[in-house]
């Protein structure tokens, strides 16, 4: 009945439009921050978002109402009336998505697979309301009116015909901008068109670096925050690089009116050869062009993207987009532009699946990412051959680019900023090995895609062995990305046979008493002991301890033991604990960092197990904000009266400690702090 009586609770579908009574709890925008992460904060700053929050439905709660519908709002209507339509017409949902995504922008109706197939094939661009979509429409709106407008004199002693062809063109980019939900990017591109408009109406002829410049600068002094955004700079730099190489519009053929059938046919081949091989170049320029670009933003550089977007730019933009478009007015076109879309993914997905498909190496510094462009305009700029050949010594550090690792004997600790959860990454000159893998948001959403794949990414880090150290939901809910990405690494966990992680990778036991040593760096497995697999317990009694030292530095990561296990640890009850304990030496649970148990759970931290440990620094992974109050006032109060230094999630974002480097400040080691600009949430 309880059950059934929460469920009543909850509302229904809210639509565009309507009005709601809700019962809300708000927060200041506050999102993760790891190093080359996405800036979930500048996102929000960028859309005027001011807070967020969640509807309470509890017991005591009063339930959400429904107030009405109301007039407002009608073209976020319309948009949903189009996409409830879509999906509704389309069976597969995997089409019926991408068509969401190219009509009304709906980017969330896209799976996450497409999603690393598209960035695997260098076309992500053309599954989002891009500049390419917006400006081809413009550019077919302006040739319509351009021909109607011809066809009758009354019109054109009014207006001129090219002046309307640029109202045309510029409002019907405006009209889908609108439709598509406004986003960024499109404003962005009608700002840029309304702008060359503007000058072609009062007959100014600037060379193309000036026009160029203007319409940076009114993007700029519209949305100063564009700066910031990626595609700003990819979009400018493509058009930039497009102009500057004569690429800006395709050689054209003249052919007389009264030729013969042969010699029309032989010049439309010509054409048709003139065409592909402008485009073939068109897109080797931008491909060499923006690769350090792309690989200084996300890491990752496609390396079937020229071959991929060879097929999918004419095929998006002339079949897939216009018959979206068109089936908004003729609902039976969707059916065929959901056929090309199957023949579009058939492709990409094949393409994705080689081995070879993207290059994914460390983010290189600024420096060095400027020297890489440099090389990479050389290389496509209308130089001689000899000149153009120097850019690519100037490239070739951006493609090997290497993360710094730890020297021998030393190791590295990232505490990760997953919310509420645990997820440390644990580096040695040669080895990593990852602690518990961070929550799941939701079906769709959790730690590994949406921190540690990238982080990992981003390091070129290569993965041994990952450790799961009980089977609840905030340590393993990022597991199944991650494993998919390192096939290789070694699963230790202490998660039941029949757990679903385990179809993925069959896990080994962690027992206390397990040792190894990296590159001069001793790893010990402290708790659970062999035979507390054999007596019921809570997941939180079987955590997997571990001890890392090199003999100067040590750090104890604990999972979420709580204080009967703690009390286990501090008396070294049983043979394997004791042999464990006798193998790292008389201090054994003695440790420089220690991590938190339990996220700071009153359950947790005891004062013997705190006085046992004597840590320097106490790592806190937790959500701000969080509903279970962690860490607690109680326990905060056994750190701060035992002097060590605690460092938490919410206000450090991503920790770094460093064996060779254990005194760091909070301005190095946090990446929050770091990477702090005025728009970052200040926690109190």
């Amino acid at each position: 009945a309880a059950p059934a009586a929460a469920l009543n609770r909850m509302p229904p579908a809210v639509l565009a439009g309507e009005r709601w009574q809700l019962t809300l709890r708000f927060k200041a925008p506050h999102g993760a921050r790891n190093p080359n992460g996405f800036d979930y904060e500048l996102w929000l700053w960028d859309q005027g978002v001011q807070a967020t929050g969640y509807v309470r439905a509890g017991a005591k709660d009063m339930p959400p109402q429904r107030l009405g519908r109301t007039g407002s709002y009608p073209v976020s209507q319309l948009r949903q009336t189009v996409r409830d339509a879509v999906l509704a017409r389309i069976e597969n949902r995997q089409q019926a998505g991408l068509i969401a995504a190219l009509v009304v922008g709906d980017q969330a109706a896209v799976d996450r697979a497409d999603w690393d197939v598209f960035r695997a094939t260098g076309v992500a661009h053309l599954v989002s309301i891009s500049g390419l979509h917006i400006t081809m429409l413009a550019w077919g709106a302006a040739l319509g009116a351009l021909w109607l407008w011809r066809r009758s004199g009354r019109l054109c002693r009014a207006l001129p015909a090219p002046t309307a062809a640029l109202a045309c063109g510029v409002g019907g980019a405006l009209a889908y901008s609108a439709f598509a939900g406004w986003g960024v990017p499109a404003q962005r591109t009608c700002i840029m068109l309304a702008t060359v408009a503007a000058l072609r109406l009062t007959g100014a002829r600037w060379p193309w670096p000036h026009e160029w410049m203007l319409a940076c600068a009114v993007v700029v002094a519209w949305d100063p925050w564009a700066l910031l955004q990626a595609g700003f700079w990819l979009s400018f730099v493509a058009v930039g690089v497009l102009f500057a190489t004569d690429l800006g519009a395709a050689p054209a053929l003249s052919m007389a009116s009264n030729a013969s059938f042969i010699s029309k046919t032989t010049a439309g081949m010509q054409r048709l050869g003139v065409s592909l091989k402008h485009l073939l170049r068109e897109q080797w320029v931008i491909t060499i062009a923006l690769a350090p670009l792309t690989l200084l933003l996300f890491g990752q550089v496609s390396l079937v993207g020229l071959l991929a977007n060879l097929v999918a730019v004419p095929w998006v933009t002339l079949v897939v987009t216009p018959l979206a478009l068109l089936g908004c007015l003729v609902p039976p076109l969707w059916d065929l532009a959901a056929q090309a879309i199957s023949v579009l993914l058939w492709l990409l997905q094949g393409l994705a699946g080689w081995p070879w498909a993207s290059l994914q190496v460390a983010v290189a510094p600024l420096g060095v990412a400027v020297l890489g462009a440099v090389g990479a305009l050389l290389l496509v700029a209308p130089l001689p051959p000899a000149l153009r050949v120097w850019g690519l010594p100037l490239l070739l550090p951006v493609l090997l680019w290497q993360a710094p690792s730890p020297a021998s004997g030393e190791f590295e600790l990232m505490a990760a900023d997953i919310g509420q959860g645990n997820a440390v990454l644990v580096r040695t000159a040669g080895h990593a090995l990852l602690f518990d893998a961070g929550p799941r948001f939701s079906l769709e959403s959790d730690a590994g895609h949406r921190v540690l794949v990238p982080l990992m990414q981003t390091l070129q880090t290569r993965l041994d062995v990952l450790v799961l150290s009980h089977r609840d939901l905030d340590h393993v809910g990022g597991a199944p990305a991650v494993l998919a990405m390192q096939p290789q690494a070694e699963l230790l966990s202490s998660i039941e046979v029949n757990n679903p992680l385990q179809t993925l990778r069959t896990a080994k036991r962690c027992v206390a008493g397990q040792r190894w040593q990296w590159d001069g760096v001793a790893f010990a497995v402290l708790h659970p002991q062999a035979s507390d697999y054999d007596t019921p317990a809570k997941p939180n009694a079987l955590s997997c301890v571990l001890r890392i030292s090199n003999g100067r530095q040590t750090a104890l990561l604990t999972g979420d033991i709580e204080q009967p296990q703690e009390a286990r640890l501090v008396a070294g009850v049983g043979g394997s604990a004791a042999h464990a304990v006798a193998s790292v030496g008389a201090n054994s649970l003695r440790a420089d960092v220690l991590l938190v148990p339990h996220h700071g759970s009153n359950t947790s931290s005891s004062a013997e197990f705190l006085d046992a440990v004597a840590p320097r620094i106490a790592i806190v992974q937790s959500g701000y904000r969080n509903r279970f109050g962690h860490p607690t006032a109680l326990v905060m109060q056994r750190y701060t009266h035992r002097n060590i230094a605690v460092v938490d999630s919410p206000h450090c974002g991503a920790y770094t400690w460093q064996s060779w480097k254990p005194d760091a400040s909070l301005s190095e080691a946090c990446w929050r702090v770091f990477s702090r600009r005025y728009w970052h949430h200040r926690v109190p």
